[in-house]
């Protein structure tokens, strides 16, 4: 995943977790222990040599459960230990992940019926589609449609876009992010402009499947998705993995899919509605959803192979509080063989995405090996899964190695910025947690500074591996390179965001290009350094702010023995 601005501000919190002598956990806003450290000493050949070797075509876009990820495994595992790491799952390197895989083919048209008319929308271009379920064949059947504007079902919130209507066999038509993403501030129902984890994608097809729904069909809409139909497309293509699920996935809907904004328009028009005046009507509280008096079809078979993937993970254990960790992560795996370019080739290499954050896994425990053992353990986790929805983050969020009430937190890294060095840093998801405060001191000791978030509409706090973490309560940072670049500004910044987005973000084009800058991936490397080494050489334990939607998770896990 990466961003199609950077983003995001540091705002310092005002609590923090630590321990009385009963073991209970509390809460205080006394200062916390943040230690001064050195600079790491970082390698940047290091860097550079891990990227070029996993976005090279023998790792074949280092898709789970293919040739691919046997090689990127047994390579992080000799890169792990050369880096001086022990393995970090009880005398193993890796932790292994149970997925499904399911294959679409044959994919007939996305046919809409009713109102005295019949249209057929081609898969790729129009729309795509998948099934969650076991199944080898998929017949949506004459399924009815409703509009149910956002998909949001928050009882918390007072608010039900299900409300009264009774989704059994019906697809659910519905809008992308959540309701006030076009709010200038951040005030509102789904927190104004910043999006929520009711906007993600992931969330709408779960609440579908929860109302017992046979399909959800998202209207794709560039800016509120932030990104383009052609990801879209190249990301719903092609093999698809999920856990696996002991019921096969019988409790999922048929099909979950999109359709691109002008097909939707189409279809709304059909039965006499308007897109726009639908969609002005879903942000307001109250909204009911609309049949549509129309029904759709389409069928495809499926190929099903069950197979196990891995996390890789190393660990340099503490001198003084080895039995305390502070993790940092990435992802190692990308999209495997895609859609072809128009030069024919197909491997999606994953280059920035996101063999650079993995190659940053092995330099940072390069650095802290050779600075010696911090007082806590250092834990770098190289996940799996992550383009298909998350998947090894959140197994070893469920199943953790090391007990996240032993975690103090961490810090996760994915697609690096190869803008060239930035005056500052963005920071996305600042102000939920005190592990802002070590962010601040180690940006004071670098020279840096952190920049407001732009594009809170675009959620990202909820679309990459630390979200896996942070909804269990671990405390974690999202850092990324800034766009304000000492050579030509935040103008510049902005070009080589929106220029990777367009052009190479999961395309076969994210290759590895010797040409590229390294110098401002090094500054923020830097930064990563000091901010782990300075939570591992503390004793403080940094929660989440007071009224934070993870704060309640992380309280309670503290309330365990040897916990926070």
């Amino acid at each position: 995943m990466i961003r199609t601005v950077l983003a995001a501000g540091a705002a310092l919190a005002l609590t923090a977790c630590s321990m009385g002598q009963d073991g209970a956990a509390s809460t205080a806003g006394a200062a916390l222990d943040i230690p001064q450290v050195a600079a790491g000493d970082l390698n940047i050949d290091t860097m550079k040599s891990v990227t070029e070797k996993l976005a090279s075509d023998e790792f074949e876009g280092r898709a789970p459960g293919t040739p691919g990820e046997d090689k990127t495994v047994a390579y992080l595992i000799e890169e792990f230990k050369q880096a001086g790491l022990e393995p970090g799952n009880n005398g193993s390197w890796t932790q292994t992940v149970p997925f499904v895989e399911i294959e679409g083919r044959d994919f007939s048209p996305l046919k809409i019926a009713g109102q005295g008319k019949e249209m057929s929308f081609a898969f790729g271009d129009d729309w795509v589609g998948v099934t969650y379920r076991e199944d080898e064949q998929t017949d949506l059947d004459n399924s009815e449609l409703v509009f149910v504007g956002y998909g949001i079902n928050a009882p918390e919130k007072g608010w039900n876009d299900y409300a009264g209507v009774d989704m059994k066999g019906k697809t659910a038509i519905i809008l992308v992010n959540d309701p006030d993403y076009e709010t200038e501030g951040l005030e509102g129902p789904f927190n104004g402009r910043a999006m929520t984890y009711y906007g993600r994608w992931t969330y709408k097809y779960e609440e579908a499947a929860r109302q017992g729904a046979a399909g959800a069909i998202i209207i794709h809409d560039t800016f509120p998705a932030a990104y383009g139909w052609n990801v879209v497309e190249s990301s719903w293509t092609g093999p698809q993995v999920y856990p696996e699920r002991k019921d096969g996935g019988a409790d999922q809907t048929l099909v979950n899919g999109w359709v691109q904004k002008p097909v939707a328009q189409k279809i709304l028009g059909a039965a006499g509605k308007d897109l726009a005046a639908l969609s002005a009507a879903a942000k307001k509280k109250g909204f009911k959803a609309v049949p549509l008096g129309l029904t759709a079809s389409t069928r495809f078979g499926n190929t099903v192979r069950k197979f196990d993937s891995q996390n890789v993970v190393g660990v340099l254990p503490g001198a003084e509080r080895p039995n305390e960790y502070v993790l940092y992560s990435a992802h190692w795996d990308h999209l495997g063989h895609c859609k072809p370019d128009a030069t024919g080739d197909d491997i999606c290499n994953g280059a920035v995405d996101n063999a650079t954050g993995t190659a940053a896994l092995v330099a940072l425990a390069e650095a802290h090996a050779k600075a010696g053992p911090a007082d806590r353990s250092l834990v770098f986790l190289a996940v799996t899964g992550e383009e298909s929805g998350l998947l090894g983050s959140d197994y070893y969020a469920a199943n953790p190695i090391f007990p996240l009430s032993q975690t103090v937190g961490g810090l996760n890294m994915d697609a690096l910025s190869l803008a060239g060095p930035a005056k500052d840093v963005t920071v996305v998801g600042g102000g939920k947690s005190r592990l802002d405060e070590f962010l601040d001191a180690a940006l004071k000791q670098e020279g840096r500074t952190a920049t407001p978030e732009s594009t809170p509409e675009k959620g990202y706090y909820y679309r990459s591996d630390h979200f896996s973490m942070a909804k269990r309560g671990l405390p974690m940072l999202y850092v990324d390179g800034g766009e304000d670049l000492v050579e030509g500004g935040t103008e510049a910044g902005q070009a080589y965001a929106k220029d990777y987005t367009e052009n190479r973000y999961h395309q076969p084009s994210d290759e590895y290009d010797p040409a590229w800058d390294w110098s401002g991936a090094l500054k923020d490397l830097s930064l990563y350094y000091r901010i782990g080494r300075m939570l591992a050489m503390s004793t403080s334990w940094p929660n989440w702010v007071e009224g934070d939607e993870f704060r309640a998770a992380r309280d309670k896990s503290c309330e365990g023995e040897g916990g926070c």
